[in-house]
Formats: C-alpha cells, sequence, structure tokens
C-alpha cells in the first residue's frame, strides 16, 4: 500500500497541469494513468489557443501551470489572432506538433522531484465517513491519500460511435473507465452524458496543395509562456480549402446513417465546433464551410482537416471527402467518429474544484461538461493548488480576476447542458482580462500561495519594476499643447498640462510620436514598452470599470457559510428553499444566478447571514 498527500486520476490536459500544480506547492503527488505513452496526447486538433482560450493560456502560464511552456516547445507555427482588433480581443494560438507536445509534457513533469507516475487503471474511490481517503487499483492494489483529483476526460462509459457501429472505448482503441463511472453514480453524483467528436485524419501525400489557400504563421512568432524567450522549432504553412454543394448532398443523403441523426447518440455535443452534418442541418443556406487543413506534426504524415468532424460511416467519410478542392485522390489513415461519456452536473462542486458531496475529493476538466485543451488545464491547475493547500485554506479567482475565475463560476453556479466553450462575451471585465496582461493580474495571487517558481518570482518582480517606475515617470511629466506642436502634433489648446500617461490614450496622437518625447522609452524591452501603452491605452475605460467592479464585489463576494439553514430564513418559498439547498451556493453572488432565484430571495439570504 503507498501512501500520498494528492493522487492525480488521467493524464490530459487537466491531468497534467494537476498534479504539476500539486507537486509545485510541495505536496507528495502520484499521477495514475492508463497508459503511460498518453500523458499529454492531443485528442483532437493538434492546436493550442485561440479567441479567448489562448488569454487562458497565458492565465495558465501566470500562475506556472506548464501548458504554455508545452505549447512553445511543441509548437510549428504561431498566431495572434485578431490583430486588426483591440488588444482585449487579441488571442494567441499554436498550431503542435503532436509527439513533441508529449515529449515536453513528459520533459517537465519529471522535472517534478515529489511527483511520481503509475499505470493502472482506478477502479474505486475509498471513502470513509464523507470524505476521500484514496483509491483502488486494477488488480485491488490501494493508494491512500488526503486528497484525490478525478480528471477522466472523455473516459467515464465512453462509446465510440461510427455510422451505427458502435464500442465501448474513452479515445479510439482505447479502454474507457466503467468501474469508475459507477462507483460516482453510486455516491449519487447528478450526472449526463455529452458527445464530442473529431475529423478523419489524411497522408499529407496524397493532397493537392497547390490548389488550397496557404495560411502562414506571424513572421516573428510570440511564445505562450512569460519565461519562453523565442520560439526555435521550424515553423510550417497550414492549408485552408472549401466543402461544396456536391459534400453537402452526399452527407445529406447520408444523414440517417449518421450517429447523431440515426438515433444512437443522446448525448448534446458542442454547439461551438458542431460535426459537419449539424452545420449543414443548422446553416442550410450556406453553400461551402471552411476546411482547415493542419499538420500533425514536423515529422509526421498526417493532416488533420479541422472543420469536418463527423460520425458517417466509413464509406461515406470516402465519399464526400473526395469531393473537396485538393481532396480528390486524399488517402484517409483514420476515419472520424463521434465519442460519448458522462460528466458531472458541475454544480456538484464550490468553486474550489472540491465536490460538496465528498470532502477533498475534486474533479476538473472535460468531466466536468467542458470542452478544449486549454478550458480542462485552467480546470486542473486551480484543483491541483487547491489540493496542494493546508486545511481551511483555498484559492478561489473571481470573475473579475481571470477568464479562469468566469469559467469556474459559469459551471459551478449555472452547470451546463452541453460541451461548455469559452469566448471573450462570457467575460463581464474583458477589457482587464487581456491576454497581454495575464502576468500582471495573476502571479502576485501564485505567489502569495506558494505555486509559482523561484524564476518566475525573479523574472515577474522585475518586469513589474520596469512596468512601475516607468509608468510613474509617465504619468509624473507633464505636456502642453505648446510642447505638441514644436514636435508637429496637435492638440485644442486650452491651457491644461496633461501628463504623457494620458497623452497615449488620445485618439489624435500617435503614440510613436510623443514617444519622441520621452528619453530612453525606446530602449526599453519591446514587450515592457507594449504593455505600458497598452495599460495607458486602456486606462479611461479601465477606471470606470473598476468602479463597477467594486459595486459588483461589493456583496457578490460575500460566502454563505456551508452549513447555512436555508429552512431558517422564513420568507423563502419550499422552491426556493430546495434549490439552495440542491446546489449549495458558495457566495451571494452565485446564489443570484441560480435558474429561478429571485433577487427578494437573495436580499432575504443576504440579511440573514449579515444578522448572523
Amino acid at each position: 500500500m503507498q501512501n500520498y498527500e494528492v493522487i492525480v486520476i488521467g493524464g490530459g490536459h487537466a491531468g497534467y497541469e494537476a498534479c504539476s500544480a500539486s507537486a509545485r506547492m510541495g505536496r507528495k503527488t502520484v499521477l495514475i494513468t492508463m497508459e503511460l505513452g498518453n500523458i499529454g496526447e492531443m485528442s483532437c486538433n493538434p492546436s493550442v489557443g485561440g479567441i479567448a482560450k489562448g488569454t487562458i493560456v497565458r492565465e495558465i502560464d501566470a500562475l506556472d501551470g506548464v501548458m504554455g511552456r508545452i505549447a512553445d516547445r511543441a509548437g510549428i507555427q504561431f498566431r495572434i489572432l485578431n490583430m486588426s482588433k483591440g488588444l482585449a480581443v487579441q488571442s494567441p494560438r499554436g498550431q503542435m506538433d503532436r509527439k513533441l507536445y508529449k515529449i515536453a509534457t513528459k520533459s517537465i513533469l519529471d522535472e517534478h522531484k515529489n511527483l511520481d507516475i503509475i499505470e493502472s487503471e482506478v477502479v474505486d474511490l475509498i471513502i470513509e465517513d464523507g470524505v476521500v481517503k484514496g483509491v483502488e487499483l486494477e488488480g485491488g492494489e490501494k493508494v491512500l491519500a488526503k486528497k484525490v483529483i478525478l480528471t477522466t476526460g472523455t473516459f467515464l462509459n465512453g462509446v465510440v460511435h461510427i455510422g451505427h457501429n458502435s464500442h465501448d472505448a474513452g479515445r479510439i482503441n482505447e479502454r474507457p473507465s466503467k468501474k469508475l463511472a459507477e462507483t460516482i453514480k453510486k455516491i449519487g453524483f447528478r450526472m449526463g452524458r455529452l458527445k464530442t467528436g473529431t475529423p478523419a485524419r489524411i497522408n499529407k501525400n496524397s493532397i493537392d496543395f497547390s490548389v488550397c489557400e496557404e495560411q502562414y504563421g506571424d513572421e516573428i512568432p510570440k511564445p505562450f509562456s512569460y519565461l519562453t524567450d523565442k520560439i526555435t522549432n521550424p515553423q510550417v504553412p497550414c492549408y485552408i480549402t472549401y466543402t461544396n454543394p456536391k459534400t453537402h448532398k452526399i452527407i445529406l443523403d447520408n444523414l440517417d446513417r449518421t450517429a447523431l441523426y440515426g438515433g444512437k447518440i443522446v448525448g448534446k455535443g458542442p454547439r461551438y465546433c458542431p460535426s459537419i452534418e449539424s452545420k449543414l442541418v443548422r446553416f442550410a443556406d450556406k453553400d461551402r464551410h471552411q476546411v482547415f487543413l493542419e499538420p500533425e506534426g514536423l515529422d509526421d504524415d498526417l493532416i488533420y482537416p479541422n472543420g469536418i468532424s463527423t460520425s458517417l460511416p466509413e464509406d461515406s467519410q470516402e465519399a464526400f471527402m473526395h469531393t473537396i478542392k485538393g481532396l480528390e485522390d486524399c488517402i484517409i489513415t483514420r476515419y472520424a467518429y463521434a465519442i460519448e461519456y458522462d460528466y458531472i452536473d458541475p454544480r456538484e462542486l464550490y468553486p474550489t474544484l472540491e465536490t460538496k458531496k465528498i470532502k477533498n475529493l475534486y474533479f476538473a476538466g472535460q468531466v466536468n461538461g467542458t470542452t478544449g485543451y486549454e478550458e480542462a488545464g485552467c480546470q486542473g491547475l486551480v484543483a491541483g493548488i487547491n489540493a496542494g493547500m493546508e486545511e481551511g485554506e483555498e484559492f478561489i479567482l473571481g470573475r473579475a480576476d481571470s477568464y479562469i475565475g468566469v469559467l469556474i463560476d459559469d459551471l459551478t453556479t449555472l452547470g451546463t447542458n452541453e460541451p461548455y466553450r469559452m469566448f471573450t462575451s462570457r467575460a463581464e471585465y474583458r477589457l482587464m482580462l487581456r491576454a497581454d496582461n495575464a502576468d500582471l493580474r495573476l502571479t502576485q495571487k501564485g505567489i502569495e500561495v506558494g505555486c509559482v517558481s523561484d524564476e518566475r518570482k525573479q523574472k515577474f518582480y522585475e518586469k513589474k519594476a520596469q512596468i512601475d517606475n516607468v509608468t510613474n515617470k509617465l504619468k509624473t511629466s507633464y505636456i502642453s499643447s505648446a510642447d505638441l506642436k514644436s514636435f508637429d502634433m496637435k492638440l485644442k489648446r486650452d491651457g491644461k498640462k496633461r501628463t504623457v500617461f494620458e497623452m497615449i490614450s488620445t485618439p489624435k496622437i500617435k503614440v510613436e510620436d510623443l514617444m519622441k518625447m520621452w528619453e530612453g522609452f525606446e530602449d526599453l524591452d519591446k514587450n515592457i514598452r507594449d504593455q505600458i501603452i497598452a495599460e495607458a491605452t486602456y486606462e479611461p475605460y479601465l477606471a470606470r470599470q473598476r468602479k463597477d467592479i467594486e459595486l459588483f464585489q461589493k456583496e457578490e463576494n460575500m460566502r454563505i457559510p456551508k452549513d447555512f439553514d436555508y429552512d431558517s430564513v422564513a420568507s423563502l418559498s419550499a422552491e426556493v428553499k430546495e434549490k439552495f439547498k440542491e446546489y449549495k451556493p458558495f457566495t451571494i453572488g452565485s446564489a443570484s444566478r441560480v435558474s429561478g432565484i429571485t433577487p427578494a430571495s437573495i436580499m432575504a439570504v443576504l440579511i440573514a447571514i449579515k444578522n448572523k
């Protein structure tokens, strides 16, 4: 029998972030996975980041998580999306080499001295008096620990569908976790079924790229991690092609042969990353859809055709793909499939991701109803940090702190009945929650709880000192209209002197011209300069947003005691009491977002808490 402080079940993106976080917190940690070779497996698309998702990766990195560093070691094309728009919606994205990604993951985990990895299947949880004590492995061996984090992804009762053919699997050719799923059901967690899918894989030598559109990355690749100086991997292009009416006819003619529309699947699929058959049904007016041909690696012959995931039978997949320009003679090396799996209603969790029913048991990742590596990784990070903390301590990020805070609040308060994906529109304070300032928002919080390395701490303090020093000078240096005129810059002559910092956000003034007046600014590191300019540009808007946040947080963050007696609040209806007791909201803010709860009910609870 082995003893640890933290057990992490599952080696996906939530799993590796969770075990890394708890190990960084100084806890003796073990990662238990069914396949050692699949730690850090990119089950679906070979990319990291994207709109909002890229900001999450930066936030993970700011808290010393590992996804950003892994992506920088494995990336073969980097782009900043939405460059023509404001910083609040810009986001990094990287195309990954699958093999390099797994190698980098394993390499970084190996650096953790107090982290062990065991290859086995967890078949049961050891629970005593409502507290998790460890796990039982296949074969009967028991591993004990104070905390357990479950990050099983799509493996709980996973079923793969290709047409009307189905078989049990957590991923293609990998067995699912059935016994553990039964244990979770017996505990009484609310559960449901979700569905996701992946497209076929194509041999790149059978594709005519000459008729496709080339898509290159940025000329100078910008890393995800604040610790990465530069990207060293060779960079490669992706390609774009399109479906057409012939493609659509074949798919629609065979719609009843798909698992989704043929009645084989009951779980709901991702709204924002639908299968090609769902696109044709939902967007019947479109005569073509983009297909992104993404390389799976530098020395890999496979291409990932992003945009045409499907559960059609194999013969139909062959037929429709051969109608797509450039793919007329393509060779399919692995057919597309859909996968259906169990997930836990995330309203069963506190914002720490600890379960409400079982003490010291945490759920993180796709098992909580999310979709995407980034959404999974940030949950693993938060669960790992909380599992690594002392009794009575907790690490919770709010909606005004980060996209991670928005995601976890959405899940634990509202739940989800479809795979949850992060978007910029979900964040009320997205002007503050930008990809460029994730470290300024979060690294100090990580330092305070002890999950940040000395290397990152030193770099962060050096960067912040430079920014604070220059910002202070810009805020205490004044410019008049006459000063601007001497540099051929025009502004209303009202006799008012303004600081250089204020002037940066003035639309009529070019920042480059303004900086000529500031000796030494050009000598600063470009990242530091860009950061200062970004903060100054947004400052007028941020000042207003900070006031909104202050009002929002005044009562939003008031805690509701875990043992609060809702029955003692006479004015609450029986229905409202039942909802509160079922979902056990963590704060007044989360209580207000429970479906069907009125402002009057919130006020009654608020008064009762204050009276106590």
